[in-house]
C-alpha cells in the first residue's frame, strides 16, 4: 500500500542588504585677502614771524593828541614842583643872608647856569626804539609708511558620519503543500471497478 498524501514544505527566503557605517572627512579651506593701507607724507611748516611794534616809537616823533596832553600835563607838574623847590630855595638864602653878601647876583649865577644847556635844541629822534619780538618758526614732518592687511578666512574641516543600516525583506514565505496522490474513493468499496474483496476467513 503507497502512501495517498504528499505533504511538501517551502521554506521562507529572506533577503538582506547590509550597508556600512562610514565617516566622511571634508578637508578645511583657508581663504586669504590683502589689502594695501596707503601711507604719506605731509609736511607743515610755518616761518619765523617778526613783530614790530612801532607806538612808542612813533609817539615820541609826532605823539597823539591823548600822549599830549599827559606829557603835557606831567612837564607842568614837574615845572611846578621845581618852581617852588626854587623859590624856597631863594628864599631860605634870603633869610640866611648876611651883610655884604652878594645872595641876588648868587641866585642870578645859579639860575643862569641851571638854565645853561650846551646841546639845547639836539634831540634824537625816535627817541624810543621800536619793540622787535619775534615768533620761532615751525616745521612738522609726518610720515606714515604703507600697510598690508592680511584677512585670513578659514573654514573648519568637517566629519561626516553615515551609520550603518541592514535592510531586511521576504522573497519568498514559509508554505506546506498538502497534495493527495491515492486513487478516488468509492462508496461503497465495491463500486471500484479494481475491487478486490478481502479474504476474512484468510
Amino acid at each position: 500500500m503507497y502512501p495517498l498524501i504528499e505533504i511538501k514544505t517551502v521554506p521562507i527566503e529572506i533577503e538582506m542588504k547590509v550597508s556600512h557605517a562610514k565617516l566622511e572627512y571634508t578637508r578645511g579651506t583657508a581663504d586669504l585677502e590683502i589689502s594695501r593701507g596707503e601711507g604719506g607724507l605731509s609736511i607743515k611748516s610755518r616761518p619765523i614771524k617778526l613783530n614790530i611794534d612801532t607806538f612808542e616809537a612813533r609817539n615820541s616823533v609826532v605823539p597823539t593828541a591823548m600822549r599830549s596832553v599827559e606829557q603835557y600835563a606831567q612837564k607842568g607838574q614837574q615845572a611846578s614842583y621845581t618852581a617852588t623847590a626854587t623859590y624856597a630855595q631863594h628864599g631860605q638864602m634870603l633869610l640866611d643872608a648876611k651883610i655884604g653878601q652878594d645872595v641876588i647876583g648868587q641866585i642870578a649865577a645859579e639860575s643862569t647856569m641851571k638854565n645853561y644847556h650846551p646841546n639845547s635844541g639836539i634831540k634824537y629822534l625816535p627817541s624810543v626804539p621800536p619793540e622787535i619780538t619775534w615768533d620761532p618758526g615751525e616745521m612738522h614732518i609726518r610720515y606714515e609708511m604703507d600697510k598690508l592687511n592680511f584677512d585670513w578666512r578659514v573654514n573648519q574641516p568637517e566629519f561626516e558620519f553615515t551609520p550603518g543600516d541592514i535592510e531586511m525583506s521576504v522573497t519568498q514565505r514559509p508554505d506546506v503543500i498538502i497534495k493527495y496522490v491515492g486513487g478516488p474513493l468509492y462508496v461503497p468499496p465495491s463500486s471500484d471497478p479494481n475491487y478486490e474483496p478481502i479474504d476474512v476467513e484468510a
